[in-house]
């Protein structure tokens, strides 16, 4: 008892889980010699006091000393091992229950950097959507009114279903098509625009405000050719993959001066590595006659990111 109680109280968690090997081989040496000190006394005690100096009267298991001491270090052997499994059990459980704490707080973050972004992008959406709004009320166009409709319902959107973590892919197609509508009151008949779906977009779902920024973008940065702004946008859906391309014209020497990745797209590029890590893919081309996007998402997560 004296041993095992040595051995598993003191030598384990003093020397051999802190991993002080050294320590712990000395220090189980000197115990080992101890206890064997302690047993073989015990035994010529026993001898001595309780058999009359007759070993024929000890047990048989008390006059065989090798015998005495395989079960005492079996025994210590055998707890030790027991008080070890309980350990390392107890650790795996410590650790699991860390890398979950760890997790959630690692996925609140990832959720307060996305609402962050989300927060960022909507004074600018707003400011840049108002602006074309001021324009309209400038020139007193009997558009203005249908204007303030459309811009109501990108309002609604942005307050009250931007904030979801996710909206149906329908949801936001109608609200880029609002905005389309928006510009195109605005750009009247110097804006020559052409928006395509391929594929079915019921029931699915996109993080919200995600693909508009890249249509503010290109009105935004597109430059009008030959009495034109010219905006191409194709949405197709495969295998529950989106691929959005959206391509502008801009001038040549415009590519040199100006930088088209402004807060939207640098904006979006973060909120795509949160929102879909590992399961999305973005390009950028600035020819000398065009910018042109290419967003390529995998809405369905089949993997645990």
């Amino acid at each position: 008892m004296g041993t095992t109680y040595t051995v598993n109280y003191y030598l384990i968690p003093g020397y051999l889980l802190p991993k002080k090997y050294k320590l712990f081989i000395l220090y189980s040496i000197y115990t080992l010699i101890l206890s064997c000190f302690i047993i073989v006394l015990s035994i010529f005690y026993g001898l001595i006091f309780l058999s009359d100096l007759s070993l024929e009267e000890m047990p048989p298991m008390s006059r065989n000393i090798p015998s005495i001491l395989i079960v005492v270090y079996l025994v210590v052997i055998l707890v030790s091992a027991f008080k070890l499994l309980k350990h390392n059990y107890s650790s795996i459980s410590e650790n699991k229950e860390l890398k979950n704490k760890l997790l959630e707080g690692q996925l609140k973050l990832k959720e307060q950097e996305l609402y962050y972004l989300k927060m960022q992008i909507h004074p600018h959406f707003l400011f840049n959507t108002l602006n074309t709004l001021y324009g309209f009320a400038l020139k007193k166009a009997e558009d203005t009114p249908d204007m303030i409709l459309k811009l109501s319902n990108l309002l609604d959107y942005l307050l009250y279903q931007a904030d979801k973590p996710m909206v149906s892919l329908e949801e936001e197609i109608e609200h880029i098509k609002d905005y389309i509508a928006l510009e195109k009151m605005r750009f009247q008949n110097t804006l020559c625009t052409d928006f395509k779906i391929n594929g079915s977009i019921t029931h699915l779902e996109i993080a919200p405000m995600l693909l508009i920024p890249f249509v503010e973008n290109s009105f935004k940065h597109g430059s009008i050719i030959d009495g034109k702004l010219h905006i191409t946008m194709q949405l197709k859906i495969k295998d529950s993959t989106l691929a959005f391309v959206i391509e502008n014209s801009v001038k040549g020497y415009e590519k040199q001066n100006i930088s088209p990745e402004g807060i939207g797209l640098k904006n979006i590029r973060k909120r795509l590595e949160l929102a879909y890590p590992n399961r999305h893919t973005l390009k950028i081309e600035n020819s000398e006659c065009s910018f042109k996007v290419s967003l390529f998402i995998n809405l369905i997560n089949n993997k645990n990111d």
